[in-house]
């Protein structure tokens, strides 16, 4: 009798539920911890289908549960063991971990259920997994932070290399410039220092040759020192922004001859230009100016770097597509290795040797023909000579 009132007293003092139900899952016994997890007195539960205390879709599947249960032994059919969800009075739900015995009791077979409220390890853990999640969210805020932060210091840095590379660039232009002015100024003007005293003299005792052929060195040393300021203005221009295309449309074949006629002047020696225009077109829309500036830079070189006998190639040709110009000479090359170089402002061919220049040229010419859209191309070899070819785009106006 002891025994029976201790063991009362204990179910009746458990933390933990206690539900036992017969073999068909009615409910014999509820202990006072079970009522208040689920909010119903005794006489509400006792007698009734233990599926009342469950949610969808267990409440449907109980007795499915319970029958294969008792036929297989397989307590995970019925959730023994496993983490589970109960239904309140009030159809609030909360999650408990059921454990199940299997009793003998008086020649039948009644099961006890352990039920274990875990509402507050729930929550301790939901607070645990949202303090998990803030702290991944300001991981991947103080990380994409950082990595903005490395991005603006990579950029900086590209920044400042490209900075330091312009500046190596431009003491590079700034040397070159320096060493080409000292050269191309000192010459002409000591020609025409020279000149001058020389006039001076034969002035004297009216030497009109000898004045006369000084007076001719003069005009050149003046041209050439003109030729370079020009140039140098040009690629000033160039640099500010200031060259814009103007577009007209005008002969080609008429212009070509125009310019291969002024050029007559500045041959040397024996040497020749012949002009061809091939196709029956005529006129094209370009810049004629800035076209024309492109032609005689490279006549001019053509002229410079050939031989007193050689003769210079000059063609022109329109398409329904584009419009080609190329000047072709048999002089004295550009070697291979200095190729890629070649449009840059102040560079010369290594083979120039003392052949007057400023290594400005090209580059002009490089810019004047990207600014019309077109395209300039070469090719050479040393001592066999070197044919540029300017391309242009064009639709043929009638």
């Amino acid at each position: 009798m002891e025994n029976s009132v201790l063991l009362k007293a204990i179910i009746d003092n458990a933390i933990d539920g206690l539900i036992t139900i017969d073999d068909r899952g009615i409910v014999e016994s509820i202990n006072p911890s079970a009522c208040r997890l689920f909010d119903y007195a005794p006489e509400e539960v006792i007698g009734r289908n233990i599926s009342m205390l469950m949610p969808q879709p267990d409440r449907s599947y109980h007795d499915h549960y319970l029958f294969n249960y008792k036929k297989t032994g397989n307590a995970n059919i019925i959730g023994i063991g496993r983490e589970l969800i109960g239904m309140k009075k009030n159809g609030s739900y909360f999650p408990f971990r059921l454990g199940v015995s299997e009793v003998k009791y008086s020649g039948r077979i009644v099961y006890a259920g352990f039920i274990h409220d875990l509402t507050r390890e729930k929550e301790a853990e939901g607070k645990l997994q949202d303090y998990a999640a803030q702290l991944e969210v300001q991981v991947e805020e103080r990380t994409y932070s950082l990595r903005m932060s490395v991005n603006e210091l990579q950029k900086t840095q590209v920044e400042l290399n490209h900075s330091l590379n312009k500046e190596k660039e431009f003491g590079q232009l700034k040397s070159r410039f320096v060493s080409i002015a000292s050269h191309e100024f000192r010459t002409p003007l000591s020609l025409v220092q020279l000149s001058a005293s020389l006039i001076e003299r034969y002035t004297e005792s009216l030497d009109q040759k000898n004045i006369g052929k000084h007076v001719v060195k003069i005009k050149d040393a003046v041209l050439n020192i003109t030729a370079i300021l020009n140039d140098f203005l040009s690629l000033e221009k160039l640099d500010s922004g200031m060259v814009k295309p103007s577009l007209s449309h005008f002969n080609l074949s008429e212009m070509a001859e125009e310019i291969t006629g002024e050029m007559q002047v500045v041959l040397r020696g024996k040497q020749k230009i012949i002009f061809k225009h091939r196709g029956t077109a005529q006129k094209i829309t370009l810049d004629q100016n800035l076209l024309k500036n492109c032609i005689i830079i490279l006549i001019d070189n053509a002229i410079k770097y050939s031989g007193y006998n050689s003769q210079i190639q000059f063609y022109t040709k329109i398409n329904d597509h584009n419009c080609t110009i190329r000047i072709c000479d048999n002089g004295i090359g550009i070697p291979e290795s200095d190729h890629k170089h070649l449009f840059e402002a102040f560079f010369r061919a290594h083979n120039t040797g003392n052949i007057s220049g400023n290594g400005l040229g090209l580059s002009i010419l490089s810019r004047y023909t990207g600014l019309m859209n077109g395209q300039v191309s070469f090719k050479s070899r040393v001592n066999r000579g070197t044919l540029f070819t300017l391309t242009f785009p064009q639709k043929i106006i009638s």
